[in-house]
């Protein structure tokens, strides 16, 4: 990679994200939403390997995108503490 290219995060979305807020992220930030493969660790999954959507941002919006998600399921499963 040359100095010139610019390096890109995948923030992963877990899954049962609703589209509703993988659309308004994909839009409010301008990222492109990907797919990842990713192994699992869970019970009777442990290293199954799946295919995961991700954002793909710049490091600088990755944190941004990471807490706006995780706000937007607050609010979307009534946990907004505000």
């Amino acid at each position: 990679m040359s100095d010139t290219e610019e390096k890109y995060y995948d923030v992963i979305v877990p899954p049962g994200v609703p589209r509703t807020i993988i659309i308004e992220i994909a839009d409010k930030f301008d990222v492109e939403v990907v797919t990842r493969q990713q192994p699992l660790k869970y019970a009777n999954m442990d290293g199954d390997v799946r295919n995961l959507l991700a954002f793909r941002c710049k490091r600088d919006v990755a944190p941004q995108v990471q807490d706006y998600m995780m706000d937007e399921l607050k609010k979307f499963i009534g946990e907004d503490e505000d």
